[in-house]
């Protein structure tokens, strides 16, 4: 089978297209017939050679921790009836005690059967596989954000998978939503999804914009995509008594530089690894995503799509910040 394989540490072109042999399903676990695989942020981190502290990654090894497409075959002890149904679900590598993002770029890739979630007609694969992370995440930061009517809630890195997705459930909450982005393009997307202002953080005095539109209070909800320097101004004008969640880092790292001034404060300061995203979680997660996307309640944005061989260009996209929404290979 095709698979891309980060040959080495480096930059995009470090990823090449090869020939390996297909996977065999062990115990517990299916072979996916892969019809999509999200590419992520940290994909393109560890293919730089980031993080090996934390995600023991060696070259070479094919990147990709979600997919989706059709159940190939089963391994011992998995329904047979698994196979020929749609499903989506985290790569076997990603699925074992948090694991790594690894196996997904392949035509084919195996997965565990305990954790598929199988994908309703209404929703396409394209679909299903770009909520596989950002799905039960975003349903996770907003249960925990319990924002509420008439709130000013903060969105950075809004333009993304789970920003533009967080942008949504907040406006149908009834919150007063503040979309921070970088760019027209990315501006333009947050506003369309019911952000009612949209400000480019890369702007100077982007806070004070902020602080504008909050009355000089700050907003009570931030929702922290971000991270780095935009993370730490967002969290410093976090109003007194309000909640900071902060679940990502595009800007390079995630934000804590002002967590003991905030909590001073009486901020109510959460990190991605303080909300409930565990597998006993992810079923349900998936179940109320999906539900949403069948019925029309909610849109996921797939900003852009590589055909396999084009990872590179799809790694090069996130890397620049251009890339709206998701991006996805789309395989076979």
């Amino acid at each position: 089978m095709r698979a891309v394989q980060v040959k080495e540490f480096g930059g995009p072109e470090v990823l090449g297209l090869q020939e390996v042999p297909a996977p065999e399903p062990a115990a517990g676990q299916v072979v996916v017939q892969v019809g999509a695989a999200d590419v992520m942020f940290l994909d393109t981190r560890l293919r730089a050679g980031w993080g090996t502290d934390f995600f023991p990654v060696r070259p070479p090894y094919i990147p990709g921790g979600a997919i989706g497409g059709t159940v190939r075959a089963v391994g011992p002890g998995v329904d047979s009836t698994w196979v020929g149904r749609r499903v989506a679900a985290r790569t076997a590598a990603s699925g074992i005690g948090g694991g790594v993002p690894t196996g997904g770029y392949a035509e084919q890739a195996l997965a565990q059967a305990d954790l598929l979630t199988e994908v309703p007609e209404e929703v396409s694969i394209d679909q299903a596989t770009a909520l596989v992370h950002d799905g039960h995440t975003a349903l996770a930061v907003f249960d925990r954000a319990a924002v509420r009517a008439g709130d000013r809630v903060l969105i950075t890195a809004a333009a993304g998978g789970l920003g533009t997705l967080l942008i949504q459930f907040a406006r149908q909450a009834g919150a007063h939503v503040i979309a921070a982005a970088r760019g027209d393009a990315k501006l333009a997307l947050t506003e369309r999804l019911g952000a009612h202002i949209a400000i480019d953080y890369s702007a100077p005095g982007w806070t004070d914009r902020v602080l504008a539109a909050t009355g000089g209070a700050g907003p009570r909800i931030v929702l922290d995509g971000a991270g780095g320097g935009p993370g730490d101004s967002a969290l410093a004008i976090t109003a007194a008594g309000g909640r900071f969640i902060g679940y990502g880092a595009a800007a390079g790292e995630f934000a804590g530089s002002a967590a003991a001034d905030a909590r001073a404060r009486g901020i109510d300061a959460v990190g991605l690894h303080e909300l409930d995203t565990g597998d006993d979680y992810r079923a349900g997660y998936a179940t109320r995503i999906l539900d949403a996307l069948a019925t029309d309640a909610v849109e996921v944005v797939i900003g852009q799509t590589y055909p396999l061989a084009e990872a590179a260009r799809a790694h090069a996209a996130i890397e620049a910040r251009t890339a709206l929404g998701r991006t996805l290979l789309r395989i076979g």
